[in-house]
C-alpha cells in the first residue's frame, strides 16, 4: 500500500488543482492506497510524491492530470 502526498500553494489558489488530482488518484487506485494527504504550501508549489519520492514538480513539468496519474500508476502498481 503506498501513501500520496499532494503540496498545494494556497496563495496561488491551487487546491482545486489539487482536489482534481486527488479525486483522479483515488478513482485509479483506491485498492492500492494507504492514504491520500492534501499538504499546504507556498511560493508556487504543487508537487506530488507516492511513498515520499516526487514523481510530479510544478517547476519541471506542465500541470496535465492524466499525465500525474501515469506517473503514479508506474510506482502504485508496480508494489
Amino acid at each position: 500500500m503506498s501513501t500520496i502526498e499532494i503540496e498545494y500553494c494556497v496563495p496561488c489558489g491551487f487546491l482545486d488543482r489539487a482536489l482534481t488530482v486527488e479525486e483522479a488518484i483515488c478513482r485509479q487506485f483506491a485498492d492500492h492506497l494507504e492514504r491520500v494527504s492534501l499538504v499546504m504550501g507556498d511560493h508556487g508549489v504543487f508537487v506530488v510524491r507516492v511513498d515520499d519520492e516526487v514523481v510530479f514538480d510544478k517547476a519541471d513539468d506542465d500541470f496535465d492530470v492524466d499525465d500525474i496519474v501515469r506517473r503514479v500508476r508506474s510506482h502504485v502498481v508496480a508494489r
